[in-house]
């Protein structure tokens, strides 16, 4: 289908995510179009609100495509009289498609969508059979924002890492997994490591650079500027605070320096995506190098200060104790854009208990932003975010939905302890 409107000369309509999942979701499409001559018309939005629908509705597109979200709302797409193709992973609603709108997610042909498959993998699925391996680390990229990579990466995921490896331009080997080896001083990158999360150092400055003071290893240099014996000693020490930070790395050797690890590459997009620069993210993935690049590691230092303080508020302050759930709550403008982060980062650094999911709530005016995040532990005893979200904030004129792990909603202020009770009970059930 895309294809066609491309070889018809159609400006493609492409509504995507404003995670590093939905901006990669939305690079794979919009490289493959441009790479087929063809043109596109790109809106970022945080969620697919009723008047997104509505406001594309008016549009004049022959074909719109949806990534990295859309699978919730298969019933107001229907209505639209173009072509649609909805290319996404998360829990879809129960509505059939009609014959103009395609449907690509994992969850029709029962693969989890939180852990095999991103929004920019559905989305690379969708350009595949049309030359396109050579995207397929664009689609990695998006993985890496999901979170999709614990160790290694499983399910289709892995059969897009073979389509890139085949195509010549992503590799694979062993290495230290802390960010920024080469950019930042050692105990800043220690700091900084969110996957695999290091507890008691992820987050903490001041811990990060009393270790390698403990080591005899210089803080204030890049790992990359270490002799080699320091870089094992440093490797060992690690290690044992956590033996997963260091596995496998992907990287595009023929990329720029700063983008050439697939964590790193989506980890700039993310903080774009944070700090709203959709535009920014956008020539970042479409090929723009210098100065969109040093702007976007501008907004990825900030970005990471502003995770530094989140952690130590919650080191600080914790999390409100509910039966089965604990939520943390803010009003800071700071806070509000990384709550899903520290919510899930939290648990994994051991600084938030990992019994109970935690529910992040960050005010919005008159209403307030709900982020949940649980463990694959809690997912095996029947957690199921997306659905506990969805069915909880409706009660309240909200909206939620999302993937069993990870999920997000928003409701009226008003609304917010009734809405915690509610969630709680559903949470309570759940695990039963």
């Amino acid at each position: 289908m895309l294809k066609k409107h491309i070889e018809n000369e159609d400006i493609i309509r492409l509504i995507s995510h404003n995670d590093a999942d939905g901006l990669s979701a939305a690079g794979v499409i919009a490289n493959a179009i441009k790479e087929e001559g063809g043109q596109f018309h790109i809106t970022i939005v945080p969620r697919l609100k009723p008047d997104v629908i509505r406001d594309v509705s008016k549009e004049k597109y022959e074909l719109y495509v949806f990534s990295d979200m859309g699978s919730a709302c298969i019933k107001q797409l229907n209505r639209l009289k173009s072509d649609v193709i909805v290319a996404d992973h998360h829990q879809p609603s129960e509505h059939e498609p009609k014959d103009n709108l395609i449907h690509v997610n994992p969850h029709l042909f029962g693969i989890d969508g939180s852990r095999h498959l991103s929004g920019a993998g559905s989305s690379y699925l969708v350009v595949r059979n049309m030359n396109k391996k050579h995207l397929a680390y664009m689609a990695l990229i998006g993985a890496f924002g999901d979170m999709q990579c614990a160790n290694r990466f499983t399910g289709i995921n892995q059969l897009i890492l073979k389509d890139g490896q085949e195509a010549g331009n992503l590799e694979l080997h062993e290495d230290l997994k802390i960010v920024s080896k080469a950019q930042e001083p050692l105990y800043k990158s220690i700091a900084y490591t969110l996957n695999p999360a290091l507890p008691g150092l992820t987050g903490r400055l001041d811990n990060s650079q009393e270790l390698l003071e403990k080591m005899g290893v210089s803080y204030g240099i890049s790992f990359l500027d270490l002799e080699d014996e320091e870089k094992d000693v440093v490797k060992d020490e690690l290690v044992k605070v956590n033996p997963q930070i260091f596995g496998d790395v992907y990287s595009v050797p023929s990329e720029h320096p700063v983008l050439r690890d697939l964590e790193e590459y989506s980890s700039i997009l993310d903080a774009c995506g944070k700090n709203k620069e959709y535009g920014l993210a956008l020539s970042i993935i479409l090929g723009e190098r210098e100065k969109s690049l040093d702007e976007a590691l501008k907004l990825q230092k900030r970005y990471r200060e502003d995770l530094t303080k989140g952690f130590e508020w919650i080191s600080r302050e914790g999390a409100q104790q509910l039966g089965s759930i604990q939520y943390l709550y803010s009003e800071d403008k700071v806070l509000k854009s990384i709550m899903g982060t520290i919510a899930g980062v939290g648990m994994s650094a051991k600084i938030l208990s990992d019994e109970k999911p935690v529910i992040g709530l960050s005010r919005l005016h008159n209403d307030i932003k709900v982020s949940g995040r649980a463990t694959r532990f809690l997912v095996a005893r029947g957690v199921n975010l997306g659905k506990a979200l969805a069915d909880a904030s409706v009660n309240f004129g909200g909206q939620g939905g999302g993937h069993d792990i990870a999920a997000g909603a928003m409701i009226p202020y008003e609304a917010k302890d009734n809405f915690l009770h509610l969630l709680d009970q559903i949470v309570e059930d759940q695990l039963q």
